[in-house]
């Protein structure tokens, strides 16, 4: 199969698929804050959103140079869907894409969680290397995973560790209760 006729439909499926996962996070997201979620890293969200269309459009765009497809590429990518659901079957509605800390709760250990802190961008960065390597896309998958990676590492997660400790001083206070 040419990479052609496969970053078309790519690119159909990254869109359905994130768009059908952003009224989830929205769902999760309306809940969290009747709750009283407070939110952090707002600031760098922008970012994220940004990243990812540009990412799924420059996949498409690179990805139509007639080349064949990248079988293994292609199947690391369809392994990283279960993995991707499995993370937010496992948040269920603390899943969303902000970082939102509902008062209460507790930070998710089980799942995917027992053996990466952060499983969710784990299976993002499988996927913004897999997706553009899968169609012959390597300068894409290159400055995006850099990109996301620069993001996640000097950003987001310092952010989202900083709001969990938030849960982790709650359950500090419900032990000596």
């Amino acid at each position: 199969m040419k990479a052609r006729s496969l970053a078309g439909g790519l690119l159909a499926f990254l869109t359905a698929q994130r768009l059908l996962e952003l009224r989830v996070a929205r769902r999760n997201e309306r809940w969290a804050r009747e709750q009283g979620a407070a939110e952090y890293g707002q600031e760098h969200y922008p970012l994220f959103f940004v990243l990812h269309p540009a990412w799924m459009l420059f996949t498409f765009l690179e990805g139509r140079n007639g080349r064949r497809v990248n079988v293994p590429a292609l199947l690391l990518f369809l392994l990283a869907q279960p993995l991707r659901y499995w993370v937010i079957r496992t948040l269920g509605r603390y899943w969303n894409t902000r970082i939102l800390i509902v008062p209460g709760g507790q930070r998710v250990t089980g799942g995917p969680f027992r053996y990466l802190r952060h499983p969710n961008y784990a299976v993002v960065a499988l996927e913004l290397a897999a997706a553009p390597l899968a169609v012959g896309a390597w300068r894409t998958a290159l400055a995006f995973t850099l990109l996301n990676a620069a993001l996640l590492l000097g950003i987001r997660i310092p952010a989202e560790e900083r709001a969990l400790a938030h849960y982790r001083a709650g359950q500090q206070a419900r032990q000596a209760e």
